[in-house]
């Protein structure tokens, strides 16, 4: 391990040739670390800062005389980094005093403290230089990059770090190279320098030796990825020594930085399931020593490595997230949703959980954290109404924070689950005025998915619809993928169905007929053909001949009927064939459980719009709901039933 003290000394000349020539050389070296700006003269910073005394020890000059040294330690060494446990060779006292420098560290958060932090350090080692170096990266990186880059790639401090970390890799420890390695990558220094070049020489050199641990092969494989991306040839050889070691002994810290590794290298992971699996068996075992960070990693790892055939281990974690849920992040919940909704599971312990917390929540959670909750109940058909309820307060209260598609992502599962909050008045007023303001912010297929939902539970958007209806917005979503198909031509034709039926003054343009569906495609599951097929055996054995009902009936109006029944004007049953002398349509909308919310007799939206909608057309409709009729028993209790359903009024029937 690298020792860095902080004493006073006596500055050192450097007006020797041999002086000069070694100051050059460094300031060269170090020409990559400014930018676009060239190296200074003899005087510059780089220069100024550093001074060659002998072959093991570097200073550089700061206002506080700073000298760094380097003691040669084994590669070995074991090293501790950010509260990592384990046996020391240091003393009590200067283990105590890296742990400090770590909690001061890390509650740092600009690189000009952290370097006047460095200033005032009596002994670091190279871990807790690392890890300065991996804290200033985390401050200073964003998604756009390095955010201050002079004033971090110019400092005294972090340019005679750089000099100490590429001058005596060789002496650092696994931890100290390693994690300097991860922090300069980060950092974006050029790959091609020699800082770079010399810390993953020396990395590789003792990958080969099989100097590393799997936490040091994890930082190193990690490292590669980042320069050279999932094809880089030495990652076949950092798996290759996974293998070869006993993953039940790994910690679980170990594990979840080889499931991050090998998400990362996704795109290579055919080559490496054999790790995989045993990795999942291992996993498997420690479920319930995870902690709510590793649970998230684990879960978003499995998901990126599109393993679906790891059922035991997806079930053990979804299950031990839900007493998480409290602790969990925002990205890390977010991380869990996308894994339930990725492997379709589904624990009513964990909607219950979610109930329990959003509300508590919501005015803190992140906006992109309350989508995916929505996302979570919409895709599961979740009607639950602490959720929403909840939802839709946090929208009223806060709607700034969420941007436009934010907003349609909360929006819309109200109107495909069929469910207006207490607080709807409010809801659709701030709705309004966020269309109203920024409607040309959002996107063609967002909006019209956002106005279709409105509908489904009888919100009209009468004022907008003049925007939908026009050819330069019908032209933008045929030009936006998915274009036109068949979704969005139903909402289209459905949004021009409700406002002809539902909302009669609206004299705006109306849809052209291009661009309206046939009719409206029902999608039956199984249970739905076993449901219907039953209630036709009902009303066959009611009306004795199977003339007198159709099923699969398609309408002038765009929906198919599940079963109709015509009458004459004395109640008379026809024969479904006959068009002439029929005063009365019912419709029975035979309803299985994938028309309903889970575990609820709250039906979707889609099918309360269709029903409503043929209430308009003139149709009797008589809803047949699953949950009635899914204990009766045989064919005379269904036409009982049947009876009492849809002819209330009448003993007998005629025919």
């Amino acid at each position: 391990m690298a020792l860095i003290s902080r004493k006073s000394f006596q500055f050192y000349s450097s007006s020797t040739p041999a002086s000069r020539s070694i100051l050059m050389t460094l300031s060269k070296r170090l020409s990559f670390l400014s930018g676009q700006r060239k190296p200074q003269n003899c005087s510059s910073v780089a220069m100024r800062m550093l001074c060659f005394k002998d072959k093991s020890q570097y200073m550089f000059r700061r206002k506080k005389h700073v000298q760094l040294q380097i003691q040669s330690l084994s590669v070995n060494e074991t090293v501790h980094l950010r509260g990592d446990t384990g046996s020391s060779p240091k003393s009590a006292n200067e283990w105590m005093d890296e742990q400090l420098f770590f909690k001061k560290l890390n509650s740092l958060c600009t690189s000009k403290d952290i370097f006047y932090f460095l200033t005032s350090v009596e002994v670091m080692s190279d871990t807790m230089a690392s890890g300065a170096l991996q804290r200033i990266s985390e401050v200073e990186v964003d998604d756009s990059g390095l955010k201050n880059p002079e004033e971090v790639l110019e400092n005294d401090v972090f340019r005679a770090l750089c000099f100490q970390f590429e001058f005596e890799c060789s002496k650092l420890s696994n931890t100290g190279l390693l994690n300097a390695l991860q922090a300069l990558i980060k950092l974006r220094i050029d790959p091609q320098s020699t800082l770079i070049t010399s810390l993953l020489s020396e990395g590789e050199e003792r990958l080969g030796k099989g100097q590393l641990t799997v936490k040091n092969l994890c930082a190193l494989g990690g490292s590669l990825l980042e320069l050279e991306g999932p094809s880089c040839a030495k990652l076949q050889q950092i798996v290759s020594h996974m293998q070869e070691r006993d993953i039940e002994k790994w910690s679980p810290r170990e594990m979840v930085m080889v499931y991050q590794m090998l998400q990362v290298s996704v795109r290579e992971g055919e080559h490496y399931q054999d790790l995989l699996k045993k990795l999942n068996s291992v996993t498997l075992t420690i479920v319930p020593q995870l902690c709510p960070k590793f649970v998230s990693i684990i879960l978003n790892a499995l998901v990126v490595l599109h393993q679906t055939q790891a059922v035991p281990l997806i079930t053990a974690l979804c299950k031990h997230s839900v007493k998480h849920i409290p602790y969990f992040t925002d990205d890390e919940l977010v991380n869990v949703l996308e894994a339930f909704l990725y492997f379709g599971h589904h624990e009513q312990i964990f909607t219950e959980a979610l109930e329990t917390h959003v509300p508590k929540s919501i005015f803190t959670m992140h906006p992109q954290t309350v989508c995916k909750v929505m996302r979570y109940c919409c895709q599961k058909m979740i009607l639950s109404k602490p959720i929403f309820d909840a939802v839709a307060e946090g929208l009223i209260s806060d709607a700034d924070r969420f941007t436009t598609d934010q907003i349609a992502e909360c929006i819309i599962p109200f109107g495909i689950l069929h469910y207006l909050p207490p607080s709807a008045s409010s809801l659709f007023r701030k709705l309004e005025t966020i269309l109203y303001t920024h409607l040309s912010h959002f996107q063609p297929h967002t909006l019209l998915s956002l106005l279709h939902s409105c509908v489904l539970i009888q919100r009209y958007p009468v004022n907008f619809l003049p925007k939908i209806f026009s050819p330069y917005f019908l032209q933008k979503l045929q030009a936006q993928p998915p274009g036109m198909d068949r979704i969005v031509t139903s909402q289209l034709t459905q949004l021009f169905l409700s406002i002809t039926l539902e909302c009669p003054f609206y004299e705006g343009p109306k849809l052209l007929p291009k661009y309206r569906v046939k009719t409206f495609v029902t999608r039956h599951s199984s249970e739905d053909v076993h449901l219907l097929k039953r209630v036709k055996t009902g009303l066959l054995y009611l009306l004795k001949k199977r003339i007198y009902f159709a099923s699969e009936v398609s309408t002038p109006y765009f929906y198919t009927v599940d079963i109709e029944i015509k009458l004459d004007e004395e109640g008379f049953v026809l024969p479904a064939a006959q068009c002439e002398e029929v005063h009365r349509r019912i419709a029975l909308c035979v309803d299985g459980q994938n028309r309903f919310c889970v575990n609820s007799h709250n039906l979707l939206g889609e099918e309360a719009i269709k029903q409503r909608h043929l209430q308009l057309l003139g149709y009797e409709v008589v809803q047949i709901p699953f949950f009635e009729i899914e204990n009766l028993q045989n064919s005379t209790k269904m036409a009982e039933y049947l009876h009492k359903k849809i002819f209330p009024h009448t003993y007998g029937l005629g025919c």
